[in-house]
C-alpha cells in the first residue's frame, strides 16, 4: 500500500472565533484564507472552503474588514467593551457592560485569568438577540482583590492552596520558598502574584498562617481576610488618634449652640460601647417640643486628607462580627472622644426640630452644639419607662448594679417621646412605607466566645422610638439639601422600586401559604406587603416570608444624585446618625456644616466615587457578618447532633431541600441523593420534590423532623437527615 501524504483535516471548535481570534491577536495585519488556513493548521479543500465561506460571511456581518480583494483584517476597537466579571460557583461568568442591557456569557475557556469582581476589556464574539451574548476576556484592567484564603496542600518542595471562595475556579501554585512557614493542611492567605501564559495555576506566595481549619480563632480571621477585612489598625494610625486633641475647651464651645442644660439621654443596646446618638426633649411655652437629635460629631476630630481619615474612608463601616466588632475609628475615638457617655460633655451635631402634639415639625434648625448626657438607657429599661409609666428600673432589667430610680422629667420624656414616634411611624406606614421587623437572631457565647444558647432580638417600642427619631433627623437633613435650588452635592441614601418578576414569584409563594398580595400600583404593593408581613407573625412560615419578601426589595445604595427611599417611603434621605461606624454620615456631617457655612456645591465626581466605594465596603461588611453568623450557627449545631428538631422548608432546589429548624433559626439541607425511601425529583413549578414511586411530596413551607447529619466548619454549611413530616413522626 502506497504511503498517502496525510494532510490534516477538519476544523475543530468554533470556526468565526478562531477566525477573528488569529485577526484580533495581530490587529492591523492583514490575512488571506491560506494563511488562517496555515495558523488554523489544516490543508484539505474543505476546510479552506469553510475558511472562505466563513470569512465573507464575517465580513458581510462587517465583524472584520475586507481591507483589499482576498485579504482580511479586523479594526482595533471594535466589539471591545469594559465591564466587571461576576463569576458563578459553577466556573463561568458574566459581564455586564454599559452598552447593552443583557450582561455578557463567558464561558471557562474564556476567563482569561480573571477573578470574580476584576474590571476586565472583553471582546464580544457572538453577539445575539435573543439568547445571551458570549464573549471573551482579552484583558485584565484591575484587580479586585489579590490576597485569598484557602487550605495549603504540601508537596514535598512546593504546594497548592484550595481556595475558599466557591467563585474561584484555580487553586494557587506556591514554590518551596514562598510557604512562609506554613504547612500541610494550614488555613493561609495566599497573595496573587502573577499568571503565566502556559501554566495551568496562578503563582502566588503565603502572607499569613491562620492556623488551623475550623478552630474559632482561624476561621473568624479568615472571614475578615476572605473580604479584605483589616482586624487591626496600623500602629502610625493609632498613633495619630492618640496625639488628637479631645479635650472640650472654652474656644470651641465659643463657636458652638450650648445646650448642655437640655434634659438628654441615649438609648442603647445593653452591651453598646460607643454611643453616637442621643435625644435631648424640652417642653415649650406654647405646648409644642422641643427634640433634638444629639450625634457624635466625628468630623471635629477626623479631619480630611489626614491618616486617620484616609484609614476611616477605605475601611467605610465598622464589620459587626457575631464575636467581635472591627471598628472603623480606633477605640480613643469610638468609645472615648465622640462616644456620647453619661455624664460627660460632648462635641455633637445635632437637628433640633420643635413639633406639635400631632407630631409634626413646625420648626428645625441644623448644626454643632455641645451637649451633656444625663442619663443612659438600654433598651430593655426604656421599654420598662414606656409600659409602666414610672421612673422604677427592676434589678432584672438594670444595667447598673442593683435595681434603680429615674426622676419624674425622665418619665415624661421617654412617655411622650414613645406617644410622638408611634404617631410618626403611623403616618409613614399610610404614606406606603414598608414594616420590616424582621427577627434577628443572636448568639449567648461563653468566655471562650463558644455559642451556647440562642435568642432572638425583636423589635419593642423603644428600638422604635429611637428608629423613628434617627429617621426624622436624616430625612429632614436630606430634605434640607436636596431641595435647594441651585442644587448641591450631596450624598443620598437611595432605594430603588421592587424587582416586579421577584414581587410576581413572592405573590406565587405565598399564595401557598393562603395569602394574597396586590400588585396593582405602589400604594395596593406596600399596603399588602405590610399586611403579609404582619399576618405572617408568629407562624411557621414567618422568617421565610420575612427573607423572601426582603429579597424581593432592591439593595439600598449611596449616591449623589436622589432617587428617595422606596422602603421608608421618603423622597429625600441620608445617612446622618451614625458617624462613629459609617463614612457616608461623616461626608453628610462635612457636606451640611459647608452649606450652612454658604460654601459652593462640592464636586460631584468625587464624592459619587466615595458614595460607590461606601456602598461596595456596606456589601463587603454584610457578606462577612452573614458568615459570622453561619459559622456560629454550625458551630452551635455540633453540639446537638443526636437532637430531632422540627423545621421549616425554607427552599427547594435540584439537589436538595433547605430546612430551617424553628426553635434557632438555623438552616441546613438535605441532599435529595441521602432521600433513599424514594427517588425524588425537584418539580419548579411546584417549589416541591416528589418521589416517583409513592408520590410523597416535600414543599416549600412543609414541616419537617431533621437530625443534623454533618456540621462543617470550615465550609459553614449543615447537612440534615429526613426523619419525616411532622405528621408522620408525631404519629409514631
Amino acid at each position: 500500500m502506497k504511503n498517502k501524504k496525510k494532510t490534516k483535516t477538519k476544523i475543530q471548535g468554533n470556526l468565526s472565533r478562531s477566525i477573528i481570534d488569529i485577526l484580533r491577536n495581530n490587529s492591523g495585519k492583514t490575512y488571506n484564507y491560506k494563511q488562517i488556513a496555515s495558523i488554523l493548521g489544516v490543508n484539505d479543500a474543505s476546510s479552506r472552503n469553510q475558511i472562505i465561506k466563513k470569512l465573507a460571511q464575517l465580513a458581510a456581518k462587517k465583524e472584520i474588514l475586507e481591507a483589499e480583494r482576498g485579504k482580511f483584517k479586523i479594526e482595533s476597537n471594535k466589539n471591545y467593551y469594559t465591564g466587571v466579571i461576576d463569576l458563578t460557583t459553577k466556573g463561568y461568568g458574566y459581564v455586564m457592560v454599559d452598552e447593552f442591557d443583557d450582561d455578557i456569557f463567558i464561558a471557562n475557556k474564556d476567563l482569561n485569568t480573571a477573578f470574580d469582581g476584576d474590571t476586565v476589556e472583553i471582546y464580544i464574539f457572538n453577539r445575539r438577540r435573543k439568547k445571551k451574548s458570549e464573549g471573551e476576556i482579552t484583558k485584565i484592567l484591575k484587580r479586585k482583590r489579590t490576597e485569598f484564603v484557602g487550605t495549603l496542600q504540601q508537596k514535598k518542595d512546593f504546594g497548592f492552596v484550595v481556595i475558599d471562595d466557591k467563585s474561584m475556579y484555580t487553586d494557587f501554585f506556591v514554590s518551596g520558598n514562598k510557604l512562609n512557614g506554613a504547612e500541610n493542611g494550614d488555613k493561609v492567605v495566599i497573595e496573587y502574584e502573577d499568571w503565566p501564559k502556559k501554566a495551568d495555576s496562578p503563582l502566588g506566595k503565603i502572607t499569613r498562617v491562620l492556623g488551623t481549619p475550623g478552630e474559632h480563632h482561624t476561621e473568624i480571621h479568615s472571614i475578615l481576610a476572605q473580604y479584605g477585612l483589616p482586624h487591626e489598625f496600623p500602629e502610625e494610625v493609632e498613633d495619630f488618634a492618640n496625639k488628637i486633641d479631645t479635650s472640650i475647651n472654652k474656644e470651641e464651645i465659643s463657636k458652638r449652640r450650648d445646650m448642655r442644660d437640655v434634659l438628654t439621654f441615649t438609648i442603647d443596646p445593653k452591651d453598646a460601647k460607643d454611643f453616637d446618638d442621643a435625644l435631648s426633649f424640652k417642653k415649650l411655652e406654647n405646648g409644642n417640643f422641643e427634640i433634638g437629635i444629639h450625634i457624635a460629631d466625628v468630623s471635629h476630630y477626623l479631619q480630611p486628607g489626614t491618616l486617620l481619615d484616609d484609614e476611616a474612608y477605605e475601611r467605610a463601616t465598622s464589620v459587626y462580627l457575631v464575636d467581635r466588632v472591627v471598628p472603623m475609628l480606633p477605640e480613643i475615638l469610638s468609645n472615648n472622644a465622640c462616644s456620647l457617655r453619661p455624664n460627660e460633655e460632648k462635641f455633637t451635631f445635632s437637628a433640633v426640630f420643635e413639633i406639635d402634639d400631632n407630631a409634626n415639625v413646625k420648626k428645625q434648625w441644623f448644626g454643632r452644639t455641645v451637649t451633656y448626657s444625663d442619663e443612659r438607657f438600654a433598651y430593655e429599661e426604656a421599654q420598662q419607662i414606656i409600659e409602666t409609666g414610672t421612673g422604677t428600673i427592676p434589678e432584672d432589667i438594670s444595667i447598673r448594679e442593683d435595681a434603680y430610680s429615674v426622676g419624674g422629667e425622665i418619665v415624661e420624656a421617654v412617655v411622650n417621646l414613645d406617644r410622638l414616634a408611634k404617631k410618626m411611624r403611623s403616618r409613614r406606614m399610610r404614606d406606603g412605607a414598608i414594616s420590616f421587623d424582621k427577627v434577628e437572631v443572636k448568639f449567648n457565647l461563653n468566655e471562650e466566645n463558644e455559642p451556647v444558647g440562642v435568642f432572638f432580638k425583636t423589635a419593642k417600642d423603644a428600638n422604635k422610638l429611637i428608629e423613628e427619631f434617627m429617621l426624622l433627623a436624616n430625612r429632614k437633613v436630606a430634605e434640607y439639601i436636596g431641595k435647594q435650588s441651585p442644587k448641591k452635592t450631596f450624598v443620598y441614601r437611595n432605594h430603588d422600586e421592587p424587582d416586579d418578576q421577584k414581587l410576581a414569584s413572592l405573590q406565587t409563594i405565598v399564595g401557598r401559604f393562603g395569602h394574597k398580595l396586590n400588585l396593582k400600583d405602589r400604594s395596593s404593593t406596600t399596603a399588602s406587603l405590610n399586611k403579609l408581613l404582619e399576618d405572617v407573625q408568629g407562624r411557621k412560615e414567618q422568617n421565610m416570608v420575612d427573607t423572601l419578601a426582603i429579597r424581593t426589595m432592591s439593595k439600598a445604595y449611596y449616591g449623589t444624585e436622589s432617587i428617595g427611599h422606596y422602603g421608608l417611603a421618603f423622597d429625600y434621605y441620608t445617612h446622618f446618625t451614625s458617624p462613629i461606624r459609617r463614612y457616608p454620615d461623616v461626608m453628610v456631617h462635612r457636606l451640611l456644616q459647608q452649606y450652612l457655612d454658604g460654601a459652593k456645591s462640592a464636586n460631584e465626581e468625587e464624592y459619587e466615587a466615595k458614595c460607590h466605594h461606601s456602598s461596595e465596603m456596606e456589601n463587603l461588611a454584610t457578606n462577612a457578618e452573614r458568615d459570622s453568623i453561619k459559622y456560629m450557627q454550625v458551630k452551635f449545631m455540633q453540639d446537638h447532633e443526636d437532637e430531632e428538631f422540627l423545621g421549616v422548608i425554607s427552599g427547594v432546589t435540584e439537589w436538595g431541600i433547605f430546612v430551617e429548624i424553628i426553635e434557632n433559626k438555623c438552616e441546613g439541607m438535605i441532599r435529595l441523593r441521602d432521600m433513599n425511601d424514594d427517588h425524588y425529583e425537584f418539580n419548579a413549578d411546584e417549589f416541591a420534590v416528589i418521589g416517583k414511586r409513592t408520590g410523597q411530596t416535600y414543599t416549600l413551607g412543609d414541616e419537617v423532623y431533621v437530625k443534623v447529619k454533618n456540621a462543617d466548619l470550615v465550609k459553614r454549611h449543615l447537612d440534615f437527615t429526613l426523619i419525616g413530616n411532622r405528621q408522620e413522626v408525631e404519629k409514631k
